[in-house]
C-alpha cells in the first residue's frame, strides 16, 4: 500500500508520524503471517491479539484488518471490550457475588457465550451483526447500532486486554497484588472467581484460536501511564474522563491478571513484540 493510505490513516486514527515504525514492524509482519496461513489453511483464520491496556492492539488490529484487504482478502478485527455484560448483568453479579464485578474488564464480566458464538459465526456463511459496547455510558449500544459483517472472513482479529491468558494457580491468589485487593477483597473471593472464569468459560473462549500475538508492555507502570494518557486524550476531546486517582484505581482491577500474562504468556505466545515505554516496537532477536 501506498504513502497515501498511511497518512490517511494516520489522520483518521488521529496518530503521530511515529506509528509508521508500528506499521512496518508489527503490522506488515502480522498481516503477511496471516496471509500466509490463510492460504496455508484455505479456511478462515482466527488469531488472538493480547495487549495491555493502552498498548494500541485495537489502532494495530485495524491498520492489519487494512494490510490484509489490500491482498485482497476479507478481514474483521473484533474486540473482547465488546462483549461486556451489560450494566445491569454487571449489578446484579456485583450483588450476587462480589460487589468488584460491576466493574467491567476482568474475567467474569463478559459475555463468553456471545462472544464464541460470533467467532463462529465469522467462519460459517451467512451475514453477522456484531456487538458494541458504548464505555461513556458502560453498557452496550442498541443492536441497530452494531455493525454487520458478510461471513465467512478469511482473517478475524480478536483483540483484547486478557485474550489467550491462563489462569493462575492457586496458591498465586492468596495475597493482594494491591491497594484496591486488599481492601475490597479481603477474603480473595473475587480474584477467585475472576481466575475460575478465565479458567473455565474462557479457556473455551480461546480455544477457537488458532494462535496468540502479545503486544509486550515493558512494566505494569507502563500500563498506567498509557491509560492515563488515553483518558486525557478523551477528556480534552469530549470534555469528559476519568481523574488520574479514579484511572489508578480502575486500572487496579486489571493488574494481577497484566502481571501474570507479562510473566507466563511470552514464553507460548506465536508471535512477541516489545514495546518501549512510548510504545514504539522494540527490536527482536
Amino acid at each position: 500500500m501506498g504513502q497515501d493510505w498511511i497518512s490517511q490513516f494516520l489522520a483518521e486514527e488521529d496518530l503521530p508520524d511515529s506509528f509508521r515504525v508500528t506499521l512496518e514492524t508489527v503490522c506488515e509482519p502480522l498481516a503477511a503471517r496471516l496471509a500466509r496461513l490463510r492460504q496455508a489453511r484455505r479456511r478462515t483464520v482466527l488469531i488472538g491479539l493480547c495487549g495491555a491496556q493502552g498498548s494500541g492492539k485495537s489502532t494495530i488490529a485495524a491498520a492489519t484488518v487494512r494490510l490484509l484487504e489490500a491482498r485482497g482478502l476479507s478481514a474483521v478485527a473484533i474486540s473482547l471490550d465488546d462483549f461486556y455484560l451489560p450494566k445491569s448483568a454487571r449489578e446484579r453479579l456485583a450483588r450476587e457475588e462480589h460487589p468488584l464485578l460491576a466493574v467491567r474488564g476482568p474475567p467474569g464480566t463478559h459475555d463468553v457465550a456471545l462472544a464464541g458464538a460470533a467467532l463462529d459465526q465469522l467462519r460459517a456463511p451467512g451475514r453477522i451483526a456484531l456487538p458494541a459496547f458504548d464505555k461513556a455510558t458502560d453498557d452496550r449500544r442498541p443492536r441497530a447500532a452494531w455493525r454487520t459483517v458478510a461471513t465467512p472472513v478469511d482473517v478475524v482479529i480478536f483483540e483484547g486486554w486478557c485474550v489467550g491468558a491462563r489462569a493462575q494457580g492457586a496458591a498465586a491468589l492468596a495475597q493482594p497484588v494491591n491497594a484496591l485487593e486488599a481492601a475490597a477483597d479481603p477474603d480473595g473471593r473475587w480474584r477467585a472467581y475472576v481466575n475460575g472464569q478465565l479458567d473455565g468459560p474462557y479457556q473455551a473462549l480461546f480455544a477457537r484460536l488458532q494462535e496468540v500475538v502479545l503486544l509486550q508492555a515493558p512494566s505494569f507502570d507502563a500500563v498506567l501511564a498509557w491509560r492515563q494518557e488515553q483518558e486525557h486524550k478523551l477528556l480534552a476531546r469530549t470534555g469528559h474522563g476519568m481523574p488520574d486517582a479514579e484511572i489508578a484505581r480502575f486500572v487496579a482491577h486489571y493488574e494481577r491478571l497484566t502481571r501474570w500474562i507479562l510473566t507466563e504468556m511470552p514464553e507460548r505466545a506465536r508471535l512477541v513484540f516489545p514495546l518501549a515505554e512510548d510504545r514504539t516496537p522494540l527490536p527482536t532477536e
